[in-house]
């Protein structure tokens, strides 16, 4: 990464997604209260068991994003998650931000995708 925008993009999202996830490990039970009714019954497990699931995915991507290391695929996961989240909780004054995140995210996924795209074609 080369910029400094996309630089404290990538610190700040990683540090969210970290923070987030241990939020979450502190209390799935609490977090799996945003899951909507007609979403648990897609779950293959209990809503706690997938909150520390959910819990553990974002620390490794919030890992991944911080230490720049596999940050596209790191990016396009946080992209595809926070979809699913607002997909799956709807969109309300809590989850509203998630909007702003996704869209970092997408910002840096397609930020690192032009740069490999640039990379293998030189």
């Amino acid at each position: 990464m080369k910029t400094a925008s996309a630089h404290i993009l990538r610190i700040g999202l990683g540090i969210t997604f970290v923070w987030i996830g241990v939020l979450i490990l502190q209390n799935p039970a609490a977090w799996s209260g945003f899951i909507k009714p007609w979403a648990v019954n897609f779950l293959f497990t209990t809503p706690e068991k997938t909150m520390i699931g959910a819990g553990i995915f974002d620390l490794a991507v919030g890992f991944f994003l911080l230490i720049n290391f596999w940050t596209f695929t790191a990016s396009l996961l946080a992209v595809l998650h926070l979809a699913l989240v607002l997909l799956v909780s709807g969109i309300n004054a809590i989850t509203v931000r998630d909007i702003g995140l996704l869209a970092g995210a997408l910002a840096l996924a397609l930020d690192f995708w032009s740069r490999r795209k640039n990379y293998f074609s030189t």
